[in-house]
């Protein structure tokens, strides 16, 4: 017959909890290192996220800028002889600015053409005044990322003679990002 000793089972059982207890407080405790960590991690992967965001809208306002002044709504093309590049039709933009309705939204973005030589004149271009004026306001857009680029401006000039009068300009695209 055996005899058990109940006071020796209790006292292995104690620390068999005991340990047990400690083994679980320390699975808690990496468990939260780890949580902590990878907090940590994201928080500083996402601290320039504001930045980038900025960096990229500004890339895709300075790929527009390029994208409209070559566009065929706005390119001289060939009207003037040879082609080229950076160059705005002024006759064309003022046709689209009598016309824009048809056009709202599809660029997304404010444009607006300035001349900046020979002249300084800031009055906005209209039928009326065209081309004793300083700028055309295709679309205004008071939000977002706005770039600028030197153009040249042209347009036919008929003073007995047709000939290309080119002064230089600005295109300014105001350009938001779809959130």
């Amino acid at each position: 017959m055996h005899i058990v000793d109940y006071g020796k089972m209790i006292k292995k059982t104690k620390k068999g909890q005991m340990k047990i207890q400690q083994m679980a407080f320390m699975l808690i405790a990496v468990s939260l290192f780890f949580v902590v960590a990878g907090m940590f991690i994201i928080l500083i992967n996402f601290s320039g996220l504001k930045q980038s965001a900025r960096a990229l809208e500004e890339q895709d306002a300075l790929l527009l800028v390029s994208k409209i002044a070559s566009s065929p709504e706005f390119s001289c093309q060939e009207a003037f002889g040879n082609i080229m590049t950076d160059c705005i039709d002024l006759d064309k933009a003022m046709a689209l600015k009598e016309n824009i309705k048809d056009y709202s939204g599809f660029w997304g973005a404010g444009i607006k053409i300035m001349k900046v030589y020979p002249t300084d004149i800031n009055v906005e271009c209209t039928t009326t005044n065209y081309p004793d004026c300083g700028q055309i306001t295709l679309s205004s857009s008071d939000q977002g990322t706005g770039v600028s680029n030197f153009v040249s401006l042209c347009r036919k000039v008929s003073d007995g003679n047709i000939y290309d009068k080119c002064e230089l300009g600005r295109i300014i695209v105001t350009y938001a990002s779809p959130q």
